[in-house]
C-alpha cells in the first residue's frame, strides 16, 4: 500500500501556524471474577509475573492470529507469567492476541505516548462531553493504567476500570480504580452498565473491532459515551513523497506485514461507521496531526514533534520485530532496517506526519 500524498489525504500541518484544535496498596492476589478475568485494585493487587520460555520463539512464521490457549488453564500459568522472544517480554494470557512487548522499556513508552495524547488536545484526557461525576468508566486496553488511573484521580467519586492482557499495572491506586485482566474480543460480562467506554492507540489490538464498539454499546447506560483516540496509518507527507526513504519503505512494509498476519491499521478509518452501525448518535470525528520532527512550525506543532519523535524512535523495534517477520525479513535485518528509520525521523527535510483521529459518540437516550 502506497503512502498517502498530501493531496490526496487530511490537510498537512502549516509551516506557518498552528492549526486550529481545538492510594491504597494491597499485599494478596488480585480476585478471580470468572474463567477469563480477573481483578485488582480498591484493596488488592497481584502479585509480580514472571518470565516463561516461548516454546515458539524459534518459530518466525507464528501468527498473532494462532488460536488462543484454553482460558481455563490455571491462573499462575497463564496471567502473570510472561514469554520471552528476540529479548522482549510479551503476555501469555491469549498469548499472541497482541504483538507489542509489555517489559518496562515499553511502558515507559506507553507513559511517554499517553504525555502525547493529552498534550495534543491541551491536557486533556479526553474531548467529550460528561456529566460531572460520571457514574462508571471503562478503560480497555488500559496498557500501563495511565489514563485510567489520572481519571479516577480527577473523578474520586467515579469508579474506573482498566482492562488488558496483561497486568502491568502499578500497585498503588486510588482507591476508585481497578484493574481486570480480560481480553476485549471475548464475550463482556459487566453487571452494570458505564458511563463513559474510553480506547486508545487501538489499531494493534483488535481482529474484529466492530464487535468491540457493539459490545460497548450494549454495556454503556442510555446518554453514555463511547472515545476512541488512534492513529490513521499509514502517514502522509507534505509534497511528492520520497520513495527511496527508510520511514517511506517502513510505512510500506508495515501495512503489508499487518495483511499478511491478518491485522489491518487503516480500520481507524472505519470506527464512525461502526459507532453508527452499533446504533450510536452524536458521532463527532476530530482529526489532529504529529509530525515526524520539528519541521513544522508553531510551537504547538513543534512540541508535539518532539513527544511523537521519542515515541517511535523509543519504539521503532517493539513496534516493527513481529509485522516486518510477517513480511519475510528476519530479526537482524529488522534491527538494522528500524536503525534507518530512526535516522529518518530525525530528519527534518523529511516533511511526513501522522493523522490522529479523536471519535467520539453518543448511545441515545431513550435506549435501554
Amino acid at each position: 500500500m502506497m503512502m498517502g500524498n498530501a493531496e490526496d489525504g487530511p490537510s498537512e500541518p502549516s509551516r506557518d501556524s498552528i492549526a486550529s484544535q481545538q492510594t491504597v496498596f494491597a499485599g494478596h492476589m488480585g480476585r478471580r471474577i470468572d474463567d477469563n478475568r480477573i481483578s485488582w485494585g480498591g484493596g488488592s493487587v497481584p502479585s509480580l509475573p514472571s518470565i516463561d520460555d516461548d516454546p515458539r520463539a524459534d518459530d518466525d512464521a507464528m501468527s498473532i492470529t494462532d488460536s488462543v490457549k484454553s482460558s481455563t488453564m490455571s491462573l499462575d500459568s497463564t496471567f502473570y507469567h510472561f514469554v520471552e522472544e528476540n529479548g522482549r517480554t510479551y503476555h501469555k494470557y491469549k498469548q499472541g492476541r497482541y504483538f507489542l512487548p509489555n517489559d518496562s522499556a515499553e511502558q515507559e513508552r506507553l507513559d511517554l505516548q499517553h504525555q502525547l495524547f493529552c498534550l495534543t488536545i491541551g491536557g486533556k484526557l479526553n474531548l467529550c462531553p460528561l456529566p460531572k461525576t460520571p457514574k462508571r468508566v471503562l478503560d480497555i486496553a488500559t496498557g500501563t493504567g495511565i489514563w485510567a488511573i489520572e481519571f479516577a484521580s480527577q473523578y474520586p467519586d467515579t469508579e474506573v476500570v482498566g482492562t488488558d492482557l496483561s497486568p502491568i499495572q502499578p500497585h498503588y491506586l486510588p482507591e476508585n480504580c481497578r484493574f481486570e485482566i480480560d481480553d476485549t474480543e471475548d464475550e463482556w460480562t459487566y453487571s452494570e452498565p458505564f458511563t463513559f467506554i474510553h480506547g486508545r492507540a487501538l489499531l494493534s489490538c483488535f481482529d474484529d473491532p466492530s464487535r468491540v464498539v457493539r459490545q460497548a454499546y450494549e454495556n454503556l447506560e442510555p446518554g453514555g459515551f463511547i472515545e476512541f483516540q488512534d492513529a490513521l496509518f499509514p502517514m502522509y507527507w507534505v509534497g511528492e513523497p520520497p520513495k527511496e526513504s527508510a520511514l517511506y519503505r517502513w510505512n510500506e512494509l508495515l501495512m503489508e506485514g499487518l495483511k499478511n498476519i491478518g491485522r489491518s491499521w487503516s480500520n481507524v478509518v472505519n470506527y464512525p461507521r461502526y459507532f453508527e452501525e452499533a446504533g450510536f448518535e452524536n458521532i463527532v470525528d476530530r482529526r489532529f496531526y504529529w509530525p515526524t520532527s520539528p519541521w513544522a512550525k508553531g510551537k504547538y506543532f513543534k512540541t508535539v514533534a518532539m513527544y511523537f519523535q521519542e515515541d517511535m524512535i523509543s519504539g521503532m523495534e517493539a513496534i516493527s520485530m513481529k509485522v516486518l517477520q510477517a513480511t519475510g525479513m528476519t530479526p537482524t535485518e529488522i534491527v538494522e532496517f528500524c536503525e534507518d528509520v530512526r535516522k529518518d525521523f530525525r530528519d527534518t527535510n523529511l516533511h511526513a506526519y501522522l493523522t490522529v483521529s479523536f471519535i467520539y459518540a453518543q448511545k441515545p437516550l431513550n435506549k435501554s
